[in-house]
């Protein structure tokens, strides 16, 4: 069906985790307070490991500087002990451990309490209290690295979750306090959208006059022209999008968010807002909504995700509520007005179909009669034939026709009202049906869910042609009339199918069907690459907007990286098994496993071929590999052995020889992976080192994207852009940041910018860092960003700002 005026609708709504029944609330209350506690225990165990962890590093560390300090002293006892008493009186504590720590832990605790007093009372009373080095070594006392090396620059500490993590401050920046942080100049504009949701949703694919394609992903309705392959998009919303009617070209989508949940009238052609419609009186959320026919729109009814599934019916020009009745506690699917009498009402869910009248601001409803046909568990969908009748398709199959039986004089009465009963039943589909699509002319399409079929039916209701979508798309879940014989098909897999009877479908649209965490962007061409749980590893074209190719593993993706060469590309798996797949024949080049826990990042060393290939994993260890034939075969180099938690992120240093890598604790480590994978103890020494990609969450460089008491898992991933000016953030609210580059500073000034529906799991910039991709989680929505250099020439004012500051359902049965 097309439409020929422009007038949109939005919901935005809030949406809770109840069956389709509308269970009591309490069981989601008792559930989050249970995740919540369970949440909080696994957070104190893992701060209990972390700071063990770090106790046992700073022993050997202690263990290490003796002869550093021994020498030091022989050497110039009278200003090393000037110095560091000044450290002592001014700044910080002096640590000091006996050797009976190897034999007992309570002498040692003794025996520092002990040397500790003693010094405190010699700095008070003498300048000499550290020039008997002798004495210095008898006591074990030994001075935290911490005092060391604040002498030759800064340091600074972060908090998350309570855990103090220490930055320390490279050496081009002469005073921190100085830095003044700006947003960066680059901003982001949202270029295309992939991805469609068919999978838990209904009613959400319309075609209009204009030729665009309307359906939503994420928090984005997307207006696709299917013949110039343009899109335009609106924004208005806080969460994801699951269900949309229209009329006239108005469309609705039901959004979730936070807070209140109301209604969004817009303007298709200007994308603008022209009203909006009960904030602060639907509950939850909103499960379904329709305009009325006959008038051009002039109501709307709305039934939200209350335990009554109230039903209201809205002036959409006022704005105001014209009624309202509690429906039913059972599920409710779908609402319509009747195209040609818009005091009429229809609704179906769960084992009903209701007809509703609406007269002096009151509705009054009937319930259809199942009679001698057996009631279905669920009325999936319905249409209003030529004739004014309602065909509703259901769970068994079958497509139902309802019509008007005048009131049983004999059997109740004079005075008997009229009824609404079936009239005839058809058989229609093995499984459910899940849409219905009438056609112009009166013919009838239906879309099956087991049978994966779209059927034709003529206006008396006899098949006249049919054909099946591949498997590999999934059910039907919508269908929209293109011109009579050209139809859209969406599918229960988030795909958009275009074709006829004749000629077959072929897919305009692909997206992935459940949560992602892979991406990865081609070192020099506009390709990137996405994975996740559903199995599915896509291949995209940034320049055409594409999906390139796609496969489909054994196990979920949760990582990957491209070789620098560009030839191929690693994916981590969720079971500690790792691909190597050629970008030009799709094939597995290399298959290898490191230990049986899921991997969480992959990154080759910088270089042509990229030496190295670090793979980091859930079981605390990172896997160093040999890169050699072009990326076609590694051989396993060594292992980096000493975070007390599983790998988050890493990144090599540009000569190649060093990694930097977070862990699930919160921890900043530094490996020598020339030496040996060695850890480097002394995190002083790697602050003045250059890193070849910046994707840690944690670091120096990109502590002020970090908010005042964020919890660890607020920051999902992020990565600083080639040209070294900005960097991107994927937060856990649903957000994408960009920060300037380097962002060392608290509550640093950013662009935030909203779209996704769900946490943002990862961030990457093309090579040449014209586009942004982020990447929702559960939303299975891929975003692409235009990255935009207005006002800035050819960047030279923006890289000498750099050197001077470096010196975030309705579910279907």
């Amino acid at each position: 069906m097309s439409f020929q005026t422009g007038v949109l609708i939005d919901l935005a709504v809030s949406v809770r985790p109840d069956d389709v029944s509308g269970s009591s609330a309490e069981y989601p209350d008792r559930m989050s307070a249970m995740e919540g506690r369970l949440q909080s225990q696994e957070d104190e165990i893992t701060l209990l490991k972390s700071s063990l962890a770090d106790a046992l590093r700073r022993l050997h560390l202690h263990d290490q500087l003796i002869p550093l300090l021994k020498q030091q002293l022989i050497a110039g006892p009278h200003n090393y002990s000037k110095m560091c008493l000044h450290i002592l009186l001014c700044h910080f504590s002096v640590l000091s451990l006996s050797r009976a720590r190897r034999n007992s832990e309570k002498a040692a605790k003794d025996n520092q309490d002990k040397t500790k007093k003693r010094l405190e009372k010699k700095a008070a009373s003498s300048t000499n209290l550290l020039t008997r080095s002798p004495s210095l070594e008898s006591e074990g006392v030994i001075i935290d690295l911490f005092l060391i090396l604040s002498l030759a620059g800064q340091s600074i500490k972060m908090f998350i979750r309570g855990r103090p993590i220490t930055m320390y401050v490279p050496s081009n920046i002469q005073n921190y306090d100085d830095l003044k942080m700006e947003p960066p100049v680059e901003k982001l504009e949202l270029d295309w959208v992939y991805g469609y949701r068919g999978r838990d949703c209904r009613a959400n694919l319309y075609m209009l006059s204009s030729g665009e394609a309307v359906y939503f992903i994420a928090c984005v309705v997307v207006l696709y022209h299917i013949n110039n392959r343009t899109q335009r998009h609106y924004r208005k919303h806080t969460d994801c999008s699951v269900t949309i009617t229209a009329h006239q070209l108005n469309s609705v989508d039901r959004l979730r968010c936070p807070l209140q949940p109301y209604v969004h009238i817009w303007d298709s052609s200007t994308l603008t807002t022209l009203q909006q419609i009960g904030l602060g009186t639907f509950e939850r959320g909103v499960g379904s909504v329709a305009f009325s026919f006959a008038d051009a729109g002039a109501f709307l009814c709305v039934i939200d995700d209350s335990n009554e599934h109230m039903l209201s019916v809205w002036d959409c020009a006022k704005g105001t509520k014209h009624a309202e009745v509690k429906s039913t506690n059972e599920a409710v699917f779908a609402v319509e007005f009747n195209p040609s009498d818009s005091s009429n009402i229809i609704t179906c869910g769960k084992s009903h179909v209701y007809f509703w009248t609406l007269s002096a601001g009151s509705l009054t409803k009937k319930q259809g009669i199942f009679g001698k046909y057996k009631k279905p568990k669920f009325i999936q969908c319905f249409v209003f034939s030529l004739t004014g009748d309602v065909l509703t398709g259901d769970s068994e199959g079958n497509i139902l026709t309802w019509g008007k039986s005048p009131g049983d004089v004999k059997t109740l009465g004079k005075g008997a009202k009229e009824t609404f009963q079936i009239m005839r039943q058809t058989r229609a589909h093995d499984g459910s049906v899940f849409t219905l699509c009438m056609l112009h002319g009166g013919a009838l399409l239906s879309g099956g869910g087991k049978d994966r079929k779209i059927i034709r039916w003529s206006a008396d209701l006899a098949p006249e042609r049919e054909c099946e979508i591949p498997e590999m798309f999934g059910a039907v879940r919508c269908i929209a009339d293109v011109d009579g014989e050209e139809v859209l098909v969406g599918t229960t897999r988030n795909a958009i199918l275009r074709g006829t009877f004749s000629d077959g479908f072929v897919a305009i649209l692909q997206g992935h069907v459940d949560e992602m965490w892979g991406l990865a962007t081609h070192p020099s061409q506009d390709v990137f690459l996405t994975c996740g749980h559903d199995r599915l590893v896509c291949v995209w074209n940034t320049e055409e907007h594409k999906l390139d190719w796609c496969t489909t593993l054994e196990e979920y993706g949760l990582c990957a990286d491209f070789c620098p060469n560009g030839d191929v590309v690693s994916v981590g798996l969720s079971t500690g098994r790792w691909l190597v797949l050629d970008l030009k024949t799709k094939e597995v080049v290399s298959d290898y496993t490191d230990g049986n826990e899921q991997l969480s990042v992959m990154r080759y060393s910088p270089g042509q071929n990229g030496s190295f290939l670090a793979v980091g994993s859930h079981d605390n260890f990172i896997y160093i590999y040999t890169v050699t034939e072009s990326g076609r075969r590694y051989s396993r180099y060594g292992k980096c052995n000493g975070h007390s938690s599983f790998i988050t992120h890493l990144d090599w240093s540009k000569d190649g020889k060093y990694i930097m890598s977070n862990s699930g604790d919160y921890e900043i480590l530094y490996w020598d992976i020339a030496g040996g994978c060695k850890l480097l103890r002394n995190r002083y020494e790697s602050k003045d080192r250059e890193w070849a990609s910046y994707t840690c969450v944690l670091g120096f460089h990109v502590m002020g994207v970090w908010l005042e008491g964020s919890d660890g898992t607020d920051i999902n991933a992020l990565c600083r852009s080639h040209s070294e000016r900005m960097v991107a953030v994927a937060d856990d609210f649903c957000k994408v940041h960009l920060f300037q580059y380097p962002c060392p500073k608290p509550k640093a000034p950013n662009h935030s910018y909203e779209g996704h529906g769900s946490h943002v799991t990862n961030v990457r910039f093309t090579h040449c860092d014209s586009h942004l991709l982020s990447m929702g989680g559960k939303d299975t929505c891929i975003l692409q960003w235009r990255v935009k250099r207005g006002g800035m020439g050819d960047g030279s004012g923006d890289r000498q700002h750099h050197a001077a500051l470096t010196s975030t359902s309705s579910l279907e049965p």
